[in-house]
């Protein structure tokens, strides 16, 4: 599991559903959260469907892809938690850094 992983599948747990919500939540671009989003639903941790047309349509914008835990995905929360907290923890460890500044 790696950090990008870890951190676009606790977004979506969070109830981020849609690519761009994922990305601002991660705080990363766009080239990073959608090959990570396939990559997932290939893995079989997300699952997506398109919105309707007509939804997108009406709110004058493309449709939108809802993204989704599976249930491996909602298994691999857990192994994602401890990735993130073990990033924090190093992070913290580096010279020069307060662990505040690392959370």
């Amino acid at each position: 599991m790696t950090q990008v992983t870890a951190l676009v599948l606790r977004a979506v747990a969070a109830g981020h559903e849609h690519g761009f919500d994922v990305m601002e939540a991660c705080q990363l671009p766009s080239g990073t959260i959608y090959p990570a989003l396939r990559r997932l639903e290939k893995g079989g941790l997300l699952k997506s469907s398109w919105e309707g047309e007509d939804v997108a349509h009406a709110q004058g914008r493309p449709r939108r892809r809802h993204y989704s835990l599976t249930p491996v995905g909602l298994g691999a929360l857990p192994a994602a938690e401890h990735k993130l907290a073990e990033v924090r923890r190093m992070l913290g460890e580096l010279p020069g850094t307060s662990s505040a500044e690392a959370t």
